[in-house]
């Protein structure tokens, strides 16, 4: 199936009239918006109706959770992130996913769009209005309020009914008869899956007449006394908020105090979190790293804190989060552990920067990739209370961002944080080489190059103020290598590769030492390959690339090796081996489907299309270039690449096409644009074992 969707909660129990209700909305409107109390299951709904629409939208169903942003600012990046639109174009940043969306038949889920009801709204309505073939299901407490809007009502399981006490049997993993105190639950809880789900958790721990009789005390008390402390501006369904609110209490009042500390301490996650960070955020007086895992145990065995996954990390549904958030602001510990998510986070920027030269390239690349929800949130603590720690958490994680396809995040991130912060020297020329790398990702070479000045003179005035004599001693640090790097990387762009090759040249012949000394220095090296194929001197070209591939197998550093498959393929193809190409690209691809890498991909792609077709492989050529025109689409951008390639490509696309004659390779070509993309760089890369 083509799209993304989170795998569907085997608890999902009953709800057939509203699965039929909101099937039949999402085949007649474009907007369907599921509304319900916090808890009431209509993430759940919206995900079983959402799989089960799925052949009706050849070209997928998307899945985005706006529970993890605070504000909408990151709204289009985030929604554009989660249909796969790598988005690399520079302009206004709903343009590239309308154009993403405009001729496709497909279906976008908006989950949790309580919080951002007013920006959903104008989004989806430019959406909708952009992409004919486009449907939208969201899920909010409240309608959208979007004309054209078909809202579905989503009330609580009848709590007499057989589906409340199916899902509490099911949740509580037993047997229970349908006349008892499983049965007064259901009643008590109002069939609010979410309160049956906590009700749940203790009758494992208590059993369920123990369950009955606290829950019977806690909800006929005054509501004063009910830990009755979320506070929601709708005014629905007054009293199922109350029964909600009681029962979220009640599993509060239930825990142990190191437990209820802990749990208001997680609030301040958005994302998911494993046991070192929920440590390293949250230890602090009684919680300590002797006593936090096992208070996180228990609210994991009570259901607030959901159980780890494959990788062990953690997860809390926002509801519970928001009581959480609640309780943090009445102990008066909000900003406090705030700033402590926002030092560790930036900690961890860091320690990614630093890894990211060497054998853990890969493993830290995904780390700050898993991370990137809480990451983002960090950010925009800092860039309100520390500008100055901003710039450095920015700096030190925009490159990744950029690699992973993230560039309006990075581009925003660095923009702003260079605004707010006054700090000179390293911070600030580490993010102006960061965003000088995007600003050329993006096609900007304008604004590019005026960045690369400014990076080149912040790097010199830094490395002059920590080593007033270097030019005489030590020569240019990473800092000046780094620049030289970004305008290498510009010349190179806009078909300089005499300039690319003479400035890095220059700063390699001041700075002894070899490229594997430092990330810059590899960097300076690797444009400099690039500079001697554009200028036709191939045969260097291939064996200073070889070189540098195997320092990088020795280092185990993927970036660079990557990069360099792809000078290989380039190489190969100009030099009239077809052959040799084909097995470069392939290998560039499977490093840059591990770095997940859009822009990379659609390269790789183009190049591998190319050497099929001058092997003659017309098929095979035609196959590949259909796909490799779906990454293309995904970056937002049309088909870019060194200039030596482009005139190749299309002068082989001619010759495949002439092989096996224009309808056929239309028809292949048109059913891999059309396919899903995966699918199609799976088959491209098992060429690989063939060739």
């Amino acid at each position: 199936m083509r799209g993304h969707l989170p795998d569907e909660n085997p608890g999902f129990v009953g709800r057939r009239t509203e699965l039929e209700c909101t099937s039949a909305a999402l085949a007649e409107h474009r907007l369907v918006t599921v509304t319900g109390v916090g808890g009431v299951g209509k993430t759940r709904l919206a995900l079983r109706a959402a799989h089960l629409a799925a052949d009706a939208h050849p070209d997928g169903v998307w899945w985005t959770d706006l529970g993890q942003l605070d504000g909408d600012r990151l709204l289009v990046a985030l929604v554009a992130d989660s249909v796969d639109l790598a988005d690399h174009t520079p302009g206004m940043a709903t343009t590239g996913l309308c154009h993403r969306l405009a001729d496709d038949r497909l279906l976008l889920v908006l989950d949790s769009c309580e919080h951002l009801a007013e920006p959903c709204a104008r989004l989806v309505t430019e959406l909708l209005a952009a992409a004919p073939g486009l449907t939208v299901l969201a899920t909010s407490r409240r309608p959208l309020g979007v004309p054209g809007e078909r809202v579905v009502a989503l009330d609580p399981l009848p709590p007499a009914g057989r589906d409340a006490l199916e899902l509490l049997r099911r949740a509580a993993g037993e047997d229970f008869p349908a006349a008892g105190p499983a049965g007064e639950i259901c009643v008590r809880l109002e069939g609010i899956p979410l309160a049956l789900e906590l009700a749940a958790a203790q009758i494992r721990l208590q059993g369920a007449e123990a369950v009955r009789d606290q829950l019977g005390t806690r909800l006929d008390s005054p509501p004063g006394a009910r830990f009755d402390l979320l506070a929601h501006t709708e005014r629905v369904w007054p009293r199922r908020h109350q029964t909600l609110r009681a029962a979220i209490g009640w599993s509060h009042e239930l825990s142990t105090p190191l437990e209820r500390l802990l749990w208001a301490r997680l609030s301040v996650f958005r994302g998911p979190f494993d046991l070192a960070s929920a440590t390293a955020v949250c230890a602090g007086g009684p919680l300590n790293r002797a006593t936090l895992p096992g208070a996180l145990d228990g609210l994991v065995r009570s259901s607030v804190v959901r159980p780890p996954d494959t990788a062990g990390r953690h997860r809390m549904l926002d509801t519970i989060r928001e009581y959480g958030a609640t309780w943090l602001e009445r102990t008066g510990e909000t900003a406090a552990v705030a700033d402590r998510h926002a030092a560790h986070f930036r900690a961890l920027a860091r320690r990614a920067e630093t890894e990211w030269h060497g054998a853990r390239q890969l493993r830290w690349y995904r780390t700050v990739d898993a991370h990137h929800t809480d990451l983002r949130t960090a950010l925009d603590r800092l860039l309100r209370t520390d500008p100055d720690a901003a710039l450095d958490l920015v700096g030190s994680v925009a490159f990744a961002w950029s690699c992973r396809g993230r560039l309006r995040e990075a581009r925003d991130g660095l923009e702003q944080a260079l605004l707010l912060s006054e700090a000179r020297g390293r911070a600030r020329a580490r993010a102006l080489w960061a965003l000088g790398v995007t600003l050329v990702l993006q096609g900007e070479s304008g604004p590019a190059q005026e960045i690369s000045e400014r990076c080149a003179r912040e790097a010199r005035h830094t490395e002059h103020a920590e080593h007033p004599s270097y030019e005489k001693t030590e020569g240019p640090g990473d800092l000046t290598l780094d620049a030289a790097a970004l305008a290498g990387l510009l010349a190179l762009t806009t078909g300089r590769p005499m300039a690319a090759y003479v400035v890095v040249g220059h700063v390699l012949g001041a700075a002894p030492g070899g490229p594997a000394d430092s990330a810059a220095r590899l960097r300076c090296h690797l444009v400099r390959v690039f500079a001697l194929t554009g200028l036709g001197r191939l045969a260097e070209a291939r064996e200073r690339a070889l070189r540098l591939r195997a320092l990088c197998e020795e280092l185990d550093e993927h970036w660079t090796r990557t990069a360099l498959e792809y000078q290989l393929a380039l190489t190969a193809l100009l030099e009239g081996d077809p052959a040799a190409a084909s097995g470069h690209a392939r290998a560039m691809l499977e490093g840059t489907r591990s770095l997940g890498a859009s822009l990379g991909v659609a390269l790789g792609l183009d190049v591998l299309a190319t050497a099929l077709a001058a092997a003659g492989d017309g098929e095979r050529a035609a196959d590949v270039s259909g796909t490799g025109e779906a990454y293309w689409r995904s970056t937002g951008q049309p088909r870019r690449g060194l200039i030596g390639l482009r005139a190749l490509r299309e002068k082989y696309a001619d010759t495949a096409r002439a092989t096996i004659g224009e309808p056929a390779y239309e028809e292949i070509f048109g059913r891999a644009l059309t396919g899903p993309p995966q699918d199609g760089l799976d088959r491209a890369l098992r060429g690989r074992r063939q060739d």
